[in-house]
């Protein structure tokens, strides 16, 4: 992300025909002028439509993150624990080339 003349975030980049925008704004404001690049080219041209139509610049993807609810706490059973000694105990068998019936020990 750029910063902006007033020192702040301009927007999160999400896009190819953004992150090309960015880029050129960014250089516009330390330099004054274009830089010589095909979307710097492009956008003399064109202008901003000519960024959205044909972005030089890679896909951004990104994807939201979606928490799953715990469980409540209990003192006596922690399902953290079960979830990483079953992990361990996976990481064992396949280094130890048993991974023969681990699934139905792994799904109770």
């Amino acid at each position: 992300m750029n910063i902006g003349a007033g020192g702040r975030l301009f927007w999160p980049v999400g896009e190819a025909a953004q992150a090309d925008y960015e880029t050129l704004r960014a250089h516009v404001l330390n330099t004054g002028d274009l830089p010589l690049s095909v979307p710097a080219a492009r956008f003399a041209r064109r202008g901003l439509a000519g960024l959205i139509a044909w972005p030089a610049a890679e896909a951004v993807l990104t994807g939201p993150v979606l928490g799953a609810l715990r469980p409540r706490w209990s003192p006596h059973e922690d399902p953290r624990l079960d979830a990483l000694a079953a992990g361990f105990a996976l990481l064992l068998a396949a280094e130890a080339g048993q991974l023969t019936g681990l699934a139905e020990g792994l799904a109770r």
